[in-house]
């Protein structure tokens, strides 16, 4: 459950966007991932570097306006902060010793279907199902 649950959790996160058109889509993201920046900061446990973690994060984030690119990148930094915060045993959530694990498994599934361009993931099912649909009624040649 350690990974199942965040990596569900991502997927959920993705299903709950794809109700967003785009281009908002795409903004309210960047706006999600500079927030998910700012986290650790009342943490502080990395000091000042939760400053700089955080201007970078931002300043991706801020990137990813215009591009899914950035938002994916943004989310895999937030990835690798978390896993520095797990290591050191500073947790996102202070009485959750494993949130920063399950913050770090959960975090690439967001990234991935970032850097894929966000689509909606409700569209990609019914267009699979469209294709399988439509390849049925094609009658091969003769």
């Amino acid at each position: 459950m350690t990974y199942l649950t965040p990596i569900l959790v991502g997927v959920l996160y993705a299903a709950a966007m794809s109700l967003i058109r785009e281009p908002h889509r795409r903004r309210f993201n960047a706006i999600m991932v500079a927030g998910a920046g700012a986290a650790y900061l009342s943490g502080g446990g990395f000091g000042g570097w939760e400053f700089l973690a955080t201007a970078v994060i931002t300043y991706v984030a801020y990137r990813g306006l215009e591009s899914w690119t950035f938002i994916g990148i943004a989310w895999l930094l937030h990835t690798a902060w978390d896993l520095l915060h797990h290591f050191k045993g500073n947790p996102i959530i202070p009485f959750s010793h494993d949130s920063s694990l399950a913050c770090a498994v959960c975090d690439p599934v967001i990234a991935l279907w970032c850097l894929r361009g966000g689509p909606s993931l409700f569209g990609l099912v019914r267009g699979r199902s469209a294709r399988t649909t439509n390849t049925a009624d094609v009658t091969p040649p003769a």
